[in-house]
């Protein structure tokens, strides 16, 4: 009857700093935590952090691993563990700041079906020197905005509606409605893309070969 009167559920139990580690671990650090002698804290510090490295041992000697295991032993213990660490402590406020938001690129193309690097393929032509490699590389942009458009828009498209839509965004520098270009038929196009399309085998009737296959 005792034994149950004195039963504990996790419920009622403190939350666990870092749960990954389980319950005996945190009563483990606050024992420590309780020890008055210096010399006996430290030692059980270092008990402790022996235990954390048996959990991974290809880790345990790595010194980057090491510094994180004590910056762990810290932290289970509320930062209120006074021992000697073999590496710099680090405060309670600096774990706690929050890092500088990363910038993003924040790309709103107008034509955003083509992509984004679409736009970055066109400046690269554009600083290129006039010539054969330039207008090859033009042609190839055009061909794949073509292809874009195709993807996410109409089955059809007029040559005439990419080659100004490449004027627009090379800023005139790139006009190959003037030289009479004509771009990869869309038919071309859509034709690869059928083909890509996986085939799934029927049988009679629209109905799909189960032939061969396990029945449970």
């Amino acid at each position: 009857m005792n034994l149950v009167e004195h039963l504990e559920y996790n419920t009622e139990r403190p939350q666990l700093i870092i749960p990954e580690y389980g319950r005996h671990f945190q009563k483990m650090v606050d024992y420590a935590v309780s020890i008055e002698d210096a010399e006996e804290r430290n030692k059980v510090a270092q008990s402790i952090i022996s235990v954390m490295g048996n959990l991974q041992p290809h880790l345990r000697d790595v010194p980057d691993f090491q510094h994180k295991l004590w910056d762990q032993l810290f932290i289970m213990s509320d930062f209120k563990l006074d021992v000697e660490s073999p590496f710099p402590i680090t405060s309670k406020e600096i774990l706690q700041k929050r890092p500088e938001p990363l910038e993003y690129p924040q790309n709103f193309p107008k034509y955003r079906f083509y992509g984004n690097n679409i736009k970055r393929m066109i400046d690269v032509a554009v600083e290129w020197e006039k010539g054969d490699k330039r207008s090859g590389l033009e042609y190839a942009i055009a061909n794949h905005m073509k292809k874009c458009y195709l993807n996410w828009n109409k089955d059809v498209v007029d040559d005439k509606a990419i080659f100004n839509h490449l004027f627009e965004l090379s800023n005139g520098e790139i006009d190959l409605a003037a030289r009479g270009e004509s771009l990869t038929e869309s038919g071309q196009f859509l034709k690869n893309r059928v083909a890509k399309t996986p085939r799934t085998t029927t049988g009679k009737k629209g109905q799909r070969n189960n032939r061969g296959k396990k029945r449970y």
